[in-house]
């Protein structure tokens, strides 16, 4: 099953959306609830990144009998230092983001703690790609 969804850079009042739908089929398709649990904060996390960073960006989920793979491809500023990204509390969020109580630093490391296989790949001043799979 193979799924798209769109994702409006600063509309945070829909940031979580597509997670909701997967996590909605996830149960439908009787996956367990720790694995369905760990893919909806990495998707979650994913989606809020582009929402807080990014001018626009598309989710590609294909859910197969074994496992889930998402690809989140975002239009933004890109990263310039990857594995500074990915410590923990490293954050670039604007003030506006943190006052509303996003951009701790913690998405790219929670992304990673709760994927089977994780990667990412980005360019300045044009974009961010994450690829996640989870194993059911």
């Amino acid at each position: 099953m193979k799924l798209q969804f769109t994702i409006e850079g600063g509309n945070f009042s829909n940031a979580g959306h597509a997670a909701s739908e997967i996590k909605k089929m996830l149960k439908q398709l009787g996956i367990e609830a720790r694995c369905i649990r760990n893919i909806v904060i990495a998707m979650y996390e994913a989606e809020v990144n582009v929402v807080a960073h990014a001018f626009e960006g598309q989710i590609l989920v294909d859910i197969e009998t074994d496992k889930i793979t998402t690809e989140i491809i975002d239009k933004g500023p890109g990263i310039p230092d990857i594995e500074l990204a990915m410590q923990e509390g490293y954050s670039t969020a604007s003030k506006k983001v943190r006052e509303m109580g996003f951009g701790a630093g913690m998405g790219l490391p929670n992304i990673k703690k709760n994927t089977d296989e994780f990667y990412i790949e980005s360019t300045v001043n044009s974009g961010t790609t994450l690829k996640m799979i989870n194993y059911f």
